[in-house]
């Protein structure tokens, strides 16, 4: 049996005026166009490119229902739901294309990554 993958994503723009939520098979090559402005319409128009919120599925119709749902939230609810995982509405795909690039006076990338084992958390969470 093949495995079948599907995302439920918002988008918005540089400002957060404009939500958009879509479903896709194919999460890094559809926010790849929304960043290029290749879906003509709705998101070309508005700029939407920034991704803040998404969802995993492997099965297509809970995924349909979901983006189905969540299209007729309140905008107060979508944004609950983007800020509850991303309360600086983060592009969560900044990084996906690209190495996060490193000012000179920025610590190291070696610097700036912690140990995540059990033993360094609680020294960690300190900080």
């Amino acid at each position: 049996m093949r495995d079948h993958n599907y995302y439920v994503y918002i988008v918005t723009n540089k400002h957060h005026t404009t939500l958009y939520i879509a479903m896709t098979n194919d999460l890094g090559r559809r926010i790849v166009e929304h960043k290029n402005g290749e879906i003509a319409g709705f998101t070309q128009r508005y700029h939407l490119n920034r991704l803040v919120w998404f969802e995993y599925f492997r099965d297509v119709n809970a995924a349909i229902a979901r983006e189905k749902s969540l299209k007729g939230w309140l905008r107060s609810k979508k944004i609950a739901l983007i800020e509850k995982d991303n309360p600086c509405w983060f592009d969560l795909s900044a990084d996906w294309e690209q190495e996060p690039k490193i000012h000179d006076n920025w610590p190291s990338v070696e610097e700036m990554v912690r140990d995540s084992s059990p033993a360094s958390r609680d020294q960690n969470d300190r900080f």
